[in-house]
């Protein structure tokens, strides 16, 4: 009988319901976790669903003296418990953490996380993913076969890759290519995937941060924007001829702009986002402007996983001294895109059909003037 009533409770609430995986069990992954989740101002819109293990949590606990962190231990999602952090057991085995090293347990459990978490979001049990940081080094030793969360993702739904955005309250920065080698950039930067990536951005300010008309500044991959082929080419033969098209089909995408100056000028308080040739172009003065409150998002999938936008940090794991903002902001930013995607499908569903003119009778003709 108590089953039921709870049942009957968690539908008839709107919570959005957050999936979580614990990342690399020896970084600060549960840490962040813990610290994000400790306020429970959080769980008035939210319940939080961890996929892990309730025993490594009451470790953590002890841990980081986190007395506040009380948690509901569940063995499915649907089990989860309003206004309760949920602690999902994907595994019974006892987990010797070794924070800072990078080894196969790290990639083992957090691939085991990763997947159960994104199951339930493929089966529709959790509405969002949030993803803690993983060790590329640690999941390469268990077999993974990805970059990161991105590639993994975006393999999950059939895609060949997708958008890579780096989220603050002032700025959005997304990525031509991400996770790949300095000496490979200028030759996978081609027109159609700068192309492709405009179009992304441009469908993702729409859709899941809510801008009608999204002005996008499009990065140079040279040094100067090329300084009109005296520092390459790239910009006149491959970036230029993107953005063009671009402008073509309607989408307000402008560049290509040197990429030293301008995160510290002005200019980018003109634009919705900004859309990066390369990883640190992009990044490293993103981190620097925006680190405790960065997000990365993943765009242009059918699901919404965020992730706070810094890593495993092994060098502090452990330690109690990591931040949870990031990862809060993470959890925040995934309930707004959500309900962005609710509130769409809600306008779009809700057309106005005319109705048949009501016949008047003869009583009725005086007045109707």
């Amino acid at each position: 009988m108590e089953k039921k009533e709870h049942k009957k409770e968690r539908s008839s609430k709107s919570d959005v319901r957050v999936g979580i995986s614990i990342g690399d069990v020896n970084g600060i992954g549960m840490e962040v976790t813990m610290k994000a989740l400790e306020d429970a101002r959080i769980l008035q819109d939210c319940t939080p669903i961890i996929y892990g293990s309730q025993k490594l949590f009451a470790a953590s606990k002890r841990q980081f003296r986190m007395n506040n962190f009380n948690f509901n231990g569940i063995t499915s999602a649907a089990d989860a418990r309003r206004k309760k952090i949920n602690i999902l057991d994907v595994w019974e085995d006892e987990v010797e953490v070794k924070y800072g090293e990078t080894n196969e347990t790290g990639g083992k459990y957090a691939f085991l996380s990763l997947q159960a978490a994104t199951e339930d979001l493929a089966s529709g049990k959790i509405d969002v993913l949030v993803t803690a940081p993983i060790s590329k080094e640690a999941m390469a030793k268990t077999g993974f076969q990805f970059p990161g969360h991105t590639e993994y993702l975006a393999d999950m739904a059939g895609q060949e890759e997708a958008l890579m955005l780096m989220v603050s309250s002032t700025m959005r920065v997304g990525l031509v290519t991400s996770h790949i080698a300095l000496k490979d950039v200028s030759t996978t930067v081609t027109t159609d995937k700068v192309l492709d990536k405009i179009n992304a951005f441009n469908a993702s300010l729409k859709k899941d941060f809510g801008i009608q008309r999204p002005k996008i500044a499009v990065f140079g991959l040279n040094p100067h924007a090329g300084e009109n082929g005296k520092m390459g080419e790239e910009e006149r033969e491959t970036i230029i001829p993107a953005i063009n098209r671009a402008q073509n089909d309607g989408i307000l995408a402008y560049g290509p702009y040197p990429a030293d100056g301008f995160f510290g000028s002005g200019a980018r308080s003109k634009f919705d986002g900004v859309l990066a040739m390369y990883h640190d172009q992009g990044l490293a003065a993103f981190k620097a402007l925006a680190f405790d409150e960065g997000v990365n998002f993943t765009a242009g999938l059918p699901i919404i996983r965020t992730s706070p936008d810094h890593g495993t940090a092994f060098d502090i794991a452990g330690e109690n001294k990591a931040s949870g903002d990031s990862m809060r902001q993470a959890i925040y930013l995934a309930m707004d895109v959500f309900r962005n995607h609710k509130f769409e499908k809600e306008i779009t569903a809700n057309v106005l059909v005319s109705q048949p003119r009501e016949k008047k009778g003869r009583d009725n003709k005086r007045g109707d003037n």
